[in-house]
Parts: structure tokens; C-alpha cells; sequence
């Protein structure tokens, strides 16, 4: 038995990737390729300074130079190197050849394995911090099917011989992951970070498939990067796939719908269709060149405390069905929201919001974490092209409605406030349906909570059909229960 001492506390003991690597190497099975394009071979050089590594390398490869590269893994239409479609061609093209080259008759317990980079490290000029694709394709038994794990990365170092070297260390626990921690991709994710910070790289979107992953909703996924500080915001399509931000956002003009669609109603698909229409009139702006964003954030997620993570993908599968774009962010403010959008875009933006939330906009509580307070967010919010679609507010008692015109902010934010509005960034969205006006998502919501009928009528009629036959919210266990206590 290992010696302890008195007062020794437990802790979790990570190997290092030195013993992570070996452990790879001495499994005589594991046996594959390592083809890393634009930063160097850093990943392979862990295997091979671990030792034992003849039995498990069969090829180490770097098509540095475009030609050569082109000619290996062909021309991308876009005349890009690094990107999800580069890193899927040198995976399949990698993979065909290991399994042309090494026999099965002969090595029929042959784990192959292909691990793949395509990285674009910092620029001469620091000004540009490089990003990247990472992805391996594997076995786990060699009669299955291969499994594939997929991400993107995004550098914070500002020297390249770090970036690098981050780079092999993260290479190494994905491969590592991959063959000892697939079946808990919760905690493969965190494993990816073993002997790395945080602030030297960030993951912004990942992807599973395979027999190992066909339980693994990869939205899930996407939410616990952002949950575990991998990243502040991820973005996942119709299709519920994740997608790169850079990607769908690249020169576009963005629309953003911050919410808690807890479920999606008709005042949230009246806010769409009305800002939609005004931000299409705008100048250089058409449904081509545009992506609209539902945007929810993390701390919405936890309204309630710890988040739930059947109610997340409840809210996801609406969204989803509904043909949206969906974004889950760790941004409070939304200035922050318009920074991060600015990372890809210096096209024109809209923000579609309720008349609470363009109250708190102006509320200087929200900003002393600055040293230029609220002055510093909105010269973040409002310098670049970007106005604000302002959904009105119904009074519940008097009937009376609040809009831009006669909206009540602190007496110290009002001339502030007139600034912005004479400026134009703050548009009324008057061609409203005012029978939406008295739709709360928390009382639809509690109404299906206590199996109480009505809520129906409070949402697009996709929207009720997926909650029952789905049953999504919980809809058959409050029905259920209901029924029981009458």
C-alpha cells in the first residue's frame, strides 16, 4: 500500500502526457498516422520521446508546402488550408491508405487510429493569433465502424514555439481520450485540458460521431464547453450539429434575439418576424447576406440554479425545429455579445430585445466592473454599425404600452438615452401583433407545469405539437400528476 501522511488530502492525480503517450505506445494494437499541417509535427513528438513508439507510428507526416499539400489531399474550393473540409479530406485520405497498406489478415487485432491537424499559428505581426482544426479518427474493436471526434481550437499564447507546444499537449490528450475516456465524453472534454490553462487556448467547437458516440448529442456538448470555461459562446445549426462561429458569421450582417424560449412563443416568433422585416430594409442588408442568431445565455440556463440539462435540450429541439441558428454564450452584457460578433464581422448588426432588457441596458450597476463604466460599454456597444429593434411592453393592469417614445430610464441615463435614440440606433418595432402582447413564457410555462389547457393557444402550432408528442417540458408527467391530484 502506497505510505500516507497525516493531513494528506485527496486529490486527482493526472498523468503526465510523457506517461499518457507510453501508454499508447506499449499497447500493441494502437497503430497509426500522424499527419499535422502549419506547426511543426508537436503532437508525434510526445510518442516519440516517450519511447516504444515503432509499434505504434506507422507514418509521420507534414505536407507543409500548398502544392505538395494539394496534390496529396486535392484543391478546396475556397482555396483555404485550414479548415473542417481540409481536416476531413487528410483524416479519410489517411485512413485509406492505412487500411491499404497494412493487412488484416495479417494484423487482425490492428486498433488504426488517424490523428490530424491543420493549424494557421500567430502572424509576424502579433496581430493575428492563429486558430485551428484537430480531429482523429479510430478504432476502439476492430470489427466497428471508426468513431471521429472533430474541434476547433483558437490560440491565446502570443509566441508560436508556445502555441506549439500547447498544441502537442492538447493532440496528446485528445488521442489519449479518445481510446480511455470515450465512453464519458463529459469527462473527455476536460481531459482535453490536462497540463494546459485556459488562457492559452480555447475550444469553440467540437463534434462526435461514430458507434462510440450514437447516445451523444454534440448540442450537449457544446453547452459543457462553455459551461467549463472552455469558450464563452457556441453555436449549433437547424440540423443540431455544432458549427464554427467564424464560419456562418464570416462579412455577415447578424441578427441577434436574446431569450430563454422556455418554450418559444408567439410574442418570441412576433419579435423575430418584425425586426427580421426591419433589418432587411436597412441599407446593404438582404436575407442573403444575413444570420439571425437565437442567442441564450449561460446564466439564464442556471435561472433556477444548477442547469438542467434535459430542460436545455428541450429549448434546443424547438429552436432547432423552428430552423433557427442557435447561440449559448457566457455574456451578461451585451456589449460583450457585439464584441464578440465584431471578431468576424464588420457588417451591420441588430439587437432584438424587450423594453426590460433595453432598461437594464441603461443601468450603470451593470458596467462598474469597468474603468470607464457604462461610457466604456456603450462606446463598445454602439461605435460599431449596430441598432437596437425594441419590441413594446403591455402593461398587464392599465393596458398602456411603453416604447422607445416614453420609456423611463435613471434620471442620470435619460439624456444618454435621447443620444442614442435621435441617432437612430433604437428603432420601435410598431407593425406588432397586439395579441401577443400578454404571452409570458413563464406563465405558458407554469400553465404546462400544473397540466392546467390553454397554453396552446400561446405558441406556434409546431411548437405545442413537438411539447406533446415529444414530451418536452415534462408535458406528460405534469399531465399526469395533475390528474392525479384531482
Amino acid at each position: 500500500m502506497p505510505i500516507t501522511i497525516m493531513g494528506d488530502k485527496e486529490f486527482e492525480n493526472v498523468p503526465s502526457i510523457n506517461s499518457k503517450a507510453l501508454r499508447i505506445n506499449l499497447n500493441e494494437n494502437i497503430y497509426g498516422t500522424f499527419s499535422e499541417i502549419g506547426a511543426g509535427q508537436e503532437t508525434v513528438r510526445n510518442f516519440f520521446r516517450a519511447g516504444g513508439a515503432s509499434g505504434t507510428i506507422a507514418k509521420a507526416m507534414s505536407a507543409y508546402d500548398k502544392d505538395f499539400s494539394d496534390a496529396i489531399y486535392g484543391v478546396e474550393d475556397d482555396r483555404r488550408y485550414v479548415t473542417e473540409a481540409r481536416l476531413k479530406k487528410m483524416l479519410s485520405h489517411e485512413t485509406h491508405l492505412i487500411e491499404e497498406r497494412i493487412s488484416r489478415e495479417k494484423h487482425p487485432n490492428k486498433l488504426f487510429f488517424t490523428y490530424a491537424n491543420t493549424v494557421a499559428t500567430i502572424d509576424f505581426a502579433k496581430k493575428y493569433k492563429g486558430h485551428g482544426w484537430v480531429g482523429i479518427r479510430y478504432q476502439v474493436d476492430p470489427k466497428e465502424d471508426y468513431n471521429e471526434i472533430l474541434l476547433h481550437v483558437r490560440f491565446h499564447e502570443n509566441d508560436a514555439r508556445h502555441q506549439q507546444n500547447t498544441l502537442g499537449i492538447l493532440g496528446v490528450n485528445l488521442i489519449y481520450g479518445a481510446y480511455y475516456k470515450y465512453d464519458n465524453p463529459k469527462k473527455l472534454l476536460r481531459y482535453l485540458y490536462d497540463h494546459i490553462d485556459k488562457d492559452q487556448i480555447e475550444i469553440d467547437t467540437i463534434n462526435f460521431s461514430g458507434p462510440r458516440f450514437e447516445n451523444v448529442d454534440n448540442r450537449l456538448m457544446s453547452l459543457q464547453l462553455v459551461k467549463n470555461g472552455m469558450t464563452d459562446a457556441v453555436m449549433f445549426g437547424p440540423d443540431g450539429n455544432n458549427v464554427l462561429p467564424a464560419k456562418i458569421l464570416y462579412k455577415k450582417n447578424i441578427l441577434a434575439l436574446r431569450g430563454s424560449f422556455r418554450p418559444v412563443t408567439k410574442v418570441n416568433m412576433d419579435m423575430y418576424e418584425r425586426s427580421k422585416e426591419l433589418f432587411f430594409n436597412e441599407s446593404k442588408v438582404s436575407e442573403e447576406n444575413t444570420e439571425i442568431i437565437f442567442e441564450i445565455t449561460l446564466s439564464n440556463l442556471r435561472a433556477e440554479g444548477e442547469i438542467d440539462e434535459r430542460d436545455f435540450m428541450d429549448r434546443a429541439e424547438l429552436l432547432c425545429s423552428l430552423g433557427q441558428t442557435v447561440m449559448i454564450s457566457n455574456f451578461q452584457e451585451y456589449f460583450k455579445v457585439v464584441e464578440y460578433f465584431s471578431r468576424y464581422s464588420k457588417q451591420r448588426m441588430g439587437l432584438t430585445m424587450g423594453v426590460q432588457n433595453l432598461v437594464d441596458v441603461f443601468d450603470e450597476k451593470y458596467y462598474r466592473h469597468l474603468s470607464g463604466g457604462i461610457l466604456e460599454a456603450f462606446g463598445k456597444l454602439f461605435f460599431k454599425d449596430l441598432k437596437v429593434y425594441l419590441y413594446p411592453l403591455k402593461d398587464e393592469e392599465t393596458g398602456e404600452l411603453t416604447t422607445s417614445e416614453n420609456l423611463k430610464v435613471h434620471p442620470r441615463m435619460k439624456e444618454l438615452f435621447k443620444f442614442f435614440k435621435y441617432n437612430g440606433r433604437v428603432e420601435d418595432i410598431k407593425n406588432y401583433n397586439p395579441d401577443t402582447l400578454n404571452v409570458y413564457s413563464r406563465e405558458v410555462l407554469k400553465m404546462i407545469s400544473e397540466g392546467k389547457s390553454g397554453w396552446e393557444d400561446m405558441l406556434p402550432e409546431k411548437t405545442t405539437k413537438m411539447i406533446k408528442e415529444q414530451n418536452l417540458f415534462h408535458y406528460k408527467e405534469h399531465k399526469e400528476q395533475a390528474k392525479s391530484e384531482v
